[in-house]
């Protein structure tokens, strides 16, 4: 009598085997040379909040370039490359003087735009000091932030103003920060810039991650589940969310993720009705890390500082131990969670990600735009453009 042979189950969908994760690399690096990194270096970038330029020189990491951010005695911003034109040392250990900073090895001296106005150990402060510049990109002030421009020079755009920024109520100022506000953790976040810019348009996570996952983090109306809908607008993808409150009125938020880097966010706290009143830049440091600069209208300092998240409702990301930031994770941990850049090759992209694939699509158009040498959606060379203008905002209807 012959024996039963009982089939073996074989495993299905186990790990193995599996191919080796990929990114969208045009979009997702950010270094000279990349598509997105020629992208970017068509718009200004702040890199810094006004007090950070002083008369010590400041180490500043943007778009994948290191360099040194300074204001010289007379009060002018100046950013550079950070190895000194002759010999390579590093101008973060120079001096800043009148007319500009002041190499440790040699003491040549370059002005904020590169000029080298001194070679002291050459005859006559040196003859052919007007031949050699040094590298530097043209920066400005404004909104209380320091702003670059790292793109081709016969390309530079003027530095927008946006209404939302310019049209202060009574009692009202403008108050700047560089805390990362709407990153969810620490100044400077480590992951990919796109891991945030891609959150601005997905709505639902708020509802998951901050409110059934782990408490309300921001406040009960936004627990619960909004209609959706995303349209593509000239400067990216706006996000409209709709919520019914339990008298009756439908509470309306409206949201933007726009060219560059722009988040345009209303405020979480649902009470304060209006166009949204602050903007804030996702600042790519280079692939790897990301930091966000913010400006908004306020009626007391401190008041922007104040809208960074708290995870358990109650502290600040950086006061919560690692067992906390497991049991109330937030936008931080969501973000750094898919890797320093996401694994998109591995995504299983649904329905409730349309803004995410629309998004996607508007930047490689403006990449292929640029690649084809036009210029980009939102770059503006007439300096008497009006303000930019966004629909963002909380509203409440009948």
């Amino acid at each position: 009598m012959s024996e039963r042979v009982i089939p073996i189950a074989i495993d299905a969908g186990t790990a193995y085997g599996r191919p080796q994760p990929s990114y969208r690399v045009e979009l997702a690096e950010v270094g000279p040379g990349t598509p997105m990194g020629e992208l970017l270096r068509r718009y200004w970038h702040p890199i810094g909040l006004l007090a950070d330029a002083t008369d010590t020189p400041r180490r500043v990491r943007v778009l994948g370039e290191d360099l040194i951010l300074f204001r010289d005695k007379r009060g002018r911003p100046g950013l550079v490359y950070p190895h000194c034109a002759h010999r390579g040392t590093s101008l973060y250990y120079g001096k800043v003087e009148e007319q500009g900073i002041r190499c440790c090895y040699h003491g040549w001296l370059f002005d904020v735009q590169g000029r080298c106005v001194e070679q002291p150990c050459e005859p006559n402060g040196g003859r052919a000091r007007d031949k050699i510049r040094q590298p530097w990109y043209p920066v400005l002030e404004q909104y209380g932030l320091i702003w670059a421009y790292m793109g081709p020079p016969e390309k530079k755009p003027v530095l927008p103003r946006y209404e939302s920024l310019e049209s202060l109520g009574e009692g009202e100022f403008l108050e700047a920060d560089d805390s990362s506000i709407g990153g969810g953790g620490p100044r400077i976040v480590d992951c990919n810039w796109l891991q945030h810019y891609e959150n601005l348009v997905d709505p639902f996570h708020v509802v998951v991650l901050h409110s059934t996952f782990s408490g309300t983090q921001f406040v009960e109306q936004l627990a619960q589940m909004p209609q959706v809908s995303w349209d593509p607008v000239e400067l990216g993808v706006q996000t409209t969310q709709v919520r019914q409150f339990p008298d009756g009125k439908i509470f309306r938020r409206l949201s933007q993720a726009a060219i560059p880097t722009l988040r345009v966010v209303p405020s979480p706290r649902v009470g304060r009705f209006g166009p949204v009143e602050s903007i804030g830049w996702v600042l790519p440091i280079d692939d790897h890390h990301f930091r966000i600069y913010t400006v908004g209208r306020v009626q007391a300092a401190g008041e922007l500082t104040r809208m960074r998240s708290r995870p358990d409702g109650q502290r600040l990301w950086e006061e919560l131990t690692e067992e906390e930031h497991q049991r109330f994770p937030g936008d931080y941990e969501a973000m750094t969670g898919q890797g320093k850049i996401a694994r998109h090759s591995e995504e299983h992209l649904a329905t409730s990600d349309r803004g995410i694939v629309m998004l996607r699509r508007f930047l490689q158009k403006q990449v292929e735009t640029v690649r084809q040498g036009g210029d980009p959606a939102g770059v503006v060379f007439d300096p008497h453009a009006p303000p930019v203008r966004f629909n963002a905002g909380n509203f409440i209807e009948d």
